[in-house]
């Protein structure tokens, strides 16, 4: 019971950072449409590391309600003024409210579970992530078809409203833990590990491929011939196979049957496959990529939050957390903008073929190197 606010909290930040691709429409609008992602996206950027910090400091429980109350809050600001002006000001609102409670969400996961349930635990918290990536732009487009920009984001204050009440009602304290004093170096030091840097690389090459791929796969579509109800059903496909494999994944990692290295080597290659796979004719090309990287990314995430949790002591859990979230939204950010740029050069598809190189570079340092160290 105490899991499932925060399972609501992660479907409520995926939620939020998508529905407002509801807002589709001519050159305007699509220009309005990036300024306002990167918007969201970069006030998370920004200010993940320092809540999850705070959070270390005061607790976690109070962080992920004020980042809720916060939340809804912000997206009230544009359903009272109901002004495109003040658009700009809640979704800023909104990011950095996101800054703040999702982070906690993903360490109170941590710290709300046995190390030896990570994986189910993460596995799920990362599904009803996914799911809220799917519906944002399917159900913002069917508010905002039924009552406008104003109606999305009246959804979105009762959201955070309820899933804030909720997890105070449900979600149990956890109190901050005894810290040793941390300077610059031993943070500097700490991020450098190898314990860290890899399962944070994992997420961002996997987060860079599911972002190209939901961006520009439909492109990809209609530069075939195909419609807009195919190529739309090629990224729900993508997204449902990224929820439906992480918590089958959590549940082999408990189990003992998948290890972190083996998993997040198969998603990498995988994912690599996927965006490869642009280079066949069609819809074949088109569906093999959306399958291939959303199983792909789907094995990277529980696991390498998994691993950030057992790897890290619980005091720090939130700071973790955070910093490992950021190296997901870079990827989120990246991604784009280095296949956008190939792409403006040498086509979309070379685009897709320099970003599979580049996991597949990252996915040689994730092979398991023998069957005693896959074990281990």
């Amino acid at each position: 019971m105490r899991m499932w606010p925060l399972y609501a909290a992660g479907f409520t930040t995926a939620f939020g950072a998508h529905a407002i691709a509801a807002n589709l429409g001519g050159a305007t609008s699509l220009i309005m449409l990036g300024a306002l992602l990167a918007l969201y996206d970069g006030a998370e950027v920004l200010l993940k590391p320092i809540f999850g910090s705070l959070a270390d400091r005061i607790g976690l429980r109070p962080v992920l309600l004020g980042g809720l109350v916060a939340f809804a809050a912000a997206s009230a600001v544009y359903v009272l003024a109901d002004d495109p002006g003040w658009l700009w000001a809640a979704r800023l609102g909104q990011g950095a409210a996101a800054s703040a409670f999702s982070p906690s969400a993903s360490a109170l996961v941590a710290r709300l579970n046995p190390a030896a349930k990570h994986g189910r635990a993460f596995g799920s918290y990362g599904f009803y992530k996914s799911i809220g990536y799917t519906l944002g732009p399917l159900l913002g487009a069917v508010l905002v078809w039924a009552g406008g920009l104003w109606l999305l984001f009246l959804v979105m204050t009762v959201m955070g409203v309820a899933v804030a009440i909720w997890a105070a009602v449900a979600v149990p304290s956890v109190p901050p833990l005894p810290k040793t004093r941390q300077t610059v170096v031993d943070l500097a030091r700490r991020l450098a590990d190898p314990a860290f840097l890899g399962p944070t690389s994992a997420l961002a090459a996997a987060t860079a491929a599911l972002s190209v791929a939901v961006g520009f796969l439909p492109v990809l579509g209609r530069e075939a011939g195909l419609g807009v109800i195919a190529t739309g059903a090629a990224v729900s496909v993508l997204a449902l196979c990224a929820a439906l494999v992480q918590p089958r994944t959590g549940r082999l990692l408990d189990e003992g049957r998948l290890s972190t290295r083996t998993g997040v080597f198969a998603g990498l290659l995988l994912t690599t496959a996927g965006l490869a796979a642009v280079v066949l004719p069609g819809l074949a090309g088109i569906l093999a990529s959306a399958v291939l990287t959303g199983v792909g990314t789907g094995l990277i995430t529980p696991l390498a939050f998994a691993a950030l949790a057992a790897s890290t002591p619980e005091a720090r859990l939130g700071q973790t957390m955070g910093t490992a979230e950021l190296g997901r939204e870079l990827g989120d950010a990246g991604g784009p903008l280095l296949v956008a740029g190939v792409a403006s050069l040498a086509g979309l598809t070379a685009g897709f073929g320099v970003l599979a190189l580049l996991l597949a570079g990252r996915a040689v340092l994730s092979r398991p190197a023998s069957r005693r160290s896959r074990s281990t």
